[in-house]
């Protein structure tokens, strides 16, 4: 899916900043695709960005109308509808991750169709994918991979095409999951794709291209986490990845929502990501390891860091903290 630019943020009645954490997101990463953001009268969060009704994005040439708040239960609440019908009329389309859909919700379906504007649910993918082929492709893929779900997979390759693109390299973001589709604006929920095609899937997304390109394709889940890893297979091999950066988080004492399953030690987890990308593409290898420390004093992060980059003779970053430009050094060297 494609969703027009520039946006109108959806901030609509969120209860606390954390609850527009997908708007924020976007903001962060790509503030020129944000014309303003759409409060309502008790809205508690805030972009920082220029608040609009809708005839005022309208003028303001907004193409979209993105949700970009979340309430209780991930609903579409029924106190938008008027707003999002109002978009619509002004000739918006409507974007939302959220976990009902708004074809679902007859009165904006219809409306939508007889305006000709598009609903876009970014979780449930609009297209079928092919079985993966495994051939090898032109270009060049970095595949961020976790020892556990919800460790930076995302944030860091996020980072990393940023640091990319100010570097002058050619290079894509592929986003793989609701929250980086909104940010960047086309992607596939590789989550909601059908098993058999989740490597072909990952193939669409990110196709063969220049010799020098660099396509940074999002990772999810963790080969070790017994509910998800089959998400994280079908990536590694669709994306027949040049490079693999590891992404952790020190403190975790079990695996995300299992707490009878420890987390991987990062040689052994190491180990089986290179054995599993070795199957499209044997020249694979790691080029970082990305560590969020949020939860670490600035000297203990330090430490941890030095130590993780000695062991394993590869830039160890929080790139929150500090950036990505030592990773993208070692990938503009493949």
């Amino acid at each position: 899916m494609e969703i027009k630019k520039p946006y109108l943020l959806f901030l609509g009645d969120a209860q606390d900043p954390l609850a527009a954490k997908v708007a924020q997101g976007i903001k962060q990463w790509h503030p020129e695709y944000c014309a303003g953001q759409y409060r309502m009268e008790d809205c508690q969060a805030d972009c920082s960005l220029t608040d609009m009704n809708i005839a005022q994005a309208k003028a303001a040439g907004v193409k979209t109308l993105v949700i970009g708040v979340a309430n209780r239960g991930g609903i579409i609440s029924d106190n938008w509808l008027t707003i999002l019908k109002e978009a619509l009329e002004a000739g918006m389309d409507l974007a939302s991750g959220l976990h009902n859909k708004l074809t679902d919700i007859p009165e904006l379906k219809e409306l939508a169709d007889s305006l000709g504007r598009n609903l876009f649910d970014v979780r449930f993918p609009t297209q079928t994918f092919p079985v993966a082929n495994g051939l090898k492709r032109s270009g060049k893929r970095v595949l961020q991979v976790g020892t556990d779900c919800s460790v930076g997979k995302m944030y860091t390759a996020l980072a990393l095409e940023k640091e990319m693109l100010a570097q002058g390299m050619k290079t894509s973001f592929r986003a793989t999951g609701q929250t980086g589709i909104l940010i960047s604006g086309s992607g596939v929920s590789i989550d909601a794709v059908v098993a058999d095609f989740i490597a072909g899937a990952v193939e669409t997304i990110a196709p063969a291209n220049d010799a020098d390109h660099w396509d940074v394709i999002e990772g999810q889940g963790s080969l070790f986490h017994a509910s998800f890893s089959g998400v994280t297979a079908g990536l590694i091999h669709g994306s027949q990845a040049d490079a693999l950066v590891l992404c952790h988080e020190p403190t975790r004492e079990h695996m995300r929502g299992l707490p009878t399953y420890p987390l991987p030690d990062l040689k052994t987890c190491m180990e089986l990501n290179l054995t599993m990308a070795r199957i499209t593409n044997p020249d694979v290898k790691f080029v970082g390891i990305s560590v969020n420390t949020s939860q670490l004093s600035e000297a203990e992060a330090a430490k941890y860091l030095a130590e993780v980059e000695a062991e394993f003779n590869l830039p160890a970053v929080d790139p929150f903290r500090e950036g990505v430009s030592r990773i993208v050094e070692a990938l503009a060297k493949i």
